[in-house]
Formats: structure tokens, sequence, C-alpha cells
């Protein structure tokens, strides 16, 4: 699969089979992801794997709970109040493998170059036949002090990037997406 093939044809996916992601492809896609571009080449990204269900599933509940708590009405993501009030709703897709890129402290850009670098891991993760989709609703329980100790994520660290990865359970459809808006051409 060459480069804009992939671009073209990744998914957030959603829905995982329950084979497991071998430690030896997890390691692949963090090595793909290292070779992100980074500011000034600070290479600020550290990663944390967590392979264990049962404890995802317990930190899906955490989440949520810790979402809807802090949910204002005015909110964009107050539209998924709903969803994450089911019991059902796994913030984790039930997915097999976490991968939380953080950002080292004290680097110029970190959380953009952890930005670049979960591309370049979701890309890989596509061209190797696995699926992926970031977990946008993690990012504030997994910055809370409580969580970090939890992850052994040092305190000054940010956690910038949680997705999964997994093999998908069935297609994911295409979503239609806008024109890009050009400011300015000249």
């Amino acid at each position: 699969m060459d480069v804009m093939e992939a671009i073209y044809s990744r998914r957030s996916v959603r829905a995982y089979s329950d084979q497991p992601v071998d430690r030896a492809t997890v390691e692949a896609l963090i090595k793909a992801s290292s070779h992100a571009p980074s500011s000034m080449n600070e290479q600020p990204w550290a990663f944390v794997v967590v392979q264990d269900s049962k404890q995802l599933t317990r930190w899906s509940e955490r989440i949520k709970a810790h979402v809807l708590k802090r949910l204002k009405s005015d909110s964009p993501l107050a539209k998924y109040r709903e969803m994450l009030a089911n019991p059902d709703y796994h913030v984790f897709h039930r997915a097999g493998t976490l991968i939380i890129i953080c950002a080292r402290p004290g680097v110029h850009n970190g959380e953009e170059d952890c930005s670049l670098a979960a591309q370049n891991l979701m890309l890989a993760a596509h061209a190797m036949g696995l699926g992926t989709c970031p977990i946008g609703f993690a990012r504030p329980w997994l910055n809370l002090a409580k969580s970090k100790r939890e992850l052994a994520i040092p305190a000054t660290y940010k956690a910038v990037f949680p997705l999964v990865v997994g093999f998908p359970k069935g297609e994911t459809a295409a979503v239609a997406r806008k024109e890009p808006e050009i400011l300015l051409w000249r």
C-alpha cells in the first residue's frame, strides 16, 4: 500500500475482533511512530501500552463518569451525553490495545509532535491490516495525577494522544470529507 492509498483509505475503527495484537507488532508501530518529524528534532514522545481488556473496561467506566460529571450543556461534547451515559458504550471500543503517546516536558511543540507521531502510527497500523481510533474522551482523565500514577506516567509528562489498535471486525465505511478551506492562495 502506498502512502496516498493509506491516507485516503484509513478509517477510525470502532469495532474490533478478539484477536490480540502481538508485542512485535506494537513495537513496530511505535518505531514507525517515532519516525515522525519533530520540532528541532526533539522527538518528545514517550509511550504507554496497555493490553489488559479488563483494565480497559474499568477505565472506560471511570472515564465516562469523569467526562459526564464535568460536561457543561454548552460544550461541543454535550451531544454525546446520552452515548456516554449508556452502560454498553465502551470508550475504547473494546479494542485489546491502548497506546498513549505522551509528551516529555520542556520541549518546543511537544503536543503537536506527538500528534504527528500518532498519524504515523495510525497509517502504519492501517498498512499492516490493523484498525485504530483516537480516544479523545480519555485525555482529560489520563492527565489526572491519580491516573498518571496508575499508568506510570511521570507527573511532568502530558498524555497527548490516546488511541486504540486492533483487528477490525467488519468494514468501516468512509465518512464524507469537507472541501479544504483555503484562506489565501497567491
